[in-house]
């Protein structure tokens, strides 16, 4: 079925950006819709945004005006930039379907400090 590789946490200062990649392999995933969770302990997977095959995105009021997600299906990877990061945004970060079909990652950890 393929693989989802998450990459680019980190710790940043509130108020930092950072800009998050997600490398799928074996998918047909030009065709897909793809989306970013994130969970952070202790609470349920949340999807925060989403982009179609067309590049349209949606967004989690949490994230919206802060949170950019993009694709290049030329690379088949999806990428989210996060600006204004708020210590509410610490998480693991996992893309996957919306509708979470496919396997998960390993996610990538962004720390933000206050």
């Amino acid at each position: 079925q393929g693989q989802l590789v998450e990459s680019g946490g980190g710790l940043v200062q509130a108020g930092g950006s950072l800009r998050l990649s997600c490398a799928a392999s074996g998918h047909t995933f030009r065709l897909n819709n793809i989306g970013w969770f994130r969970q952070a302990p202790g609470t349920e997977r949340e999807l925060v945004a989403t982009i179609n095959s067309g590049g349209s995105p949606t967004y989690a009021v949490s994230v919206k005006g802060r949170f950019t997600i993009s694709r290049d299906n030329a690379k088949t990877t999806v990428y989210l930039h996060m600006n204004s990061l708020k210590p509410e945004d610490t998480a693991v970060y996992y893309c996957n379907a919306p509708n979470r079909q496919y396997a998960w990652g390993r996610g990538t950890q962004v720390t933000v400090s206050s």
